[in-house]
């Protein structure tokens, strides 16, 4: 697989990332601890070389699967996880945010033992915390980068404020936040602000929560224990209302010989070349699909087409999960 730089960082990674999130929580059923270990083994087998866990996936246990399945190849692969969360230790049950320095002091070590290494390569703060200057949030994690403890800085859904207060203290790595092409807020202030900082951008969901594959049908239901369950674009009013967006993909992956999901895909890639996308599965079917999202070319034109249809879609429904409301 193609490599690409996160910014200005030394940091080299896959041009597509694996996200590990859904392997633990979120949508449905989990699956077979063995299974996505294999997965995550043969994503490696394919070139990639990016792997996406938080603490809070779990909790506490994706990171351990995380661990488990690259400890033989942590040599050669990047892991991000993230911290920033008040997690019970005794019901796993989130209990707020926590971004103070000696909280993030623990929530690091916590995450060595679970990852089974010395380092964290990309290391987040998942969400701001109104009550902790994030001068002292980029100043903790300088400490433990400086202690060899972590590798690279990184923000997830932070404003252009805070992005810069941050960046002054400890360079900022990459930002992770939602972008896809029904979720573009990005574009407007936080990407110009990455492109000049020199910050790399990692987009999540990058296939809407699966909705831009096209697998996702207006009639589609989904069990309690699926988030979709609870977000406002999965209602069946929603879904048929944003079919337009599907509608181009389809266009374009029919001409491009491609699927829906790899025309999504490499729109992101297309971007930027500091954009790397962190699409997460459960199946090798779909590890395989994305992986050729990064042969596709989409030129110019393909480009300028794809920009006038989406001027004239309204996306129907607010996202998720939504941005920081700090800073």
């Amino acid at each position: 697989m193609q490599i690409r730089k996160l910014g200005k960082s030394n940091l080299e990674v896959s041009a597509l990332g694996l996200g590990c999130m859904g392997m633990s929580m979120n949508y449905g059923s989990v699956p077979d601890r063995q299974e996505m270990i294999r997965l995550i083994q043969a994503a490696f087998e394919q070139g990639y070389t990016f792997y996406d866990t938080a603490e809070i996936y779990g909790p506490f246990t994706n990171e351990e699967l995380v661990g488990e399945a690259l400890a033989p190849l942590r040599d050669r692969v990047v892991i991000a996880t993230k911290f920033g969360f008040d997690i019970d230790p005794q019901t796993r049950q989130r209990r707020g945010l926590d971004s103070r320095p000696e909280h993030i002091r623990l929530a690091a070590e916590a995450a060595l033992k679970r990852l089974r290494t010395d380092h964290i390569d990309l290391f987040y703060q998942h969400r701001v915390d109104p009550r902790v200057p994030i001068e002292d949030v980029a100043g903790t994690v300088k400490d433990l980068i400086k202690e060899g403890k972590v590798r690279h800085f990184g923000l997830s859904e932070a404003s252009v404020r805070t992005i810069r207060r941050a960046h002054a203290v400890q360079p900022v790595a990459a930002l992770q936040s939602e972008y896809s092409l029904w979720a573009r807020e990005p574009e407007k202030e936080v990407l110009p602000a990455c492109e000049e900082l020199g910050i790399g951008f990692v987009p999540w969901s990058p296939l809407g929560q699966g909705f831009l594959t096209g697998k996702v049908e207006a009639g589609s239901s989904f069990d309690s224990s699926d988030v979709r369950s609870r977000f406002p674009r999965f209602t069946p009013e929603a879904m048929k209302a944003n079919q337009p967006i599907l509608d181009l993909l389809g266009r374009i992956a029919t001409r491009k010989r491609a699927t829906p999901a790899q025309i999504a895909l490499a729109w992101l890639l297309a971007q930027k070349p500091w954009i790397v996308p962190i699409p997460g599965t459960r199946k090798l079917q779909r590890l395989e699909e994305n992986r050729g999202a990064v042969e596709i070319g989409l030129d110019a034109g393909d480009l300028v087409e794809i920009h006038q249809a989406l001027s004239k879609i309204d996306i129907h429904g607010p996202r998720g999960t939504g941005q920081e409301q700090y800073g």
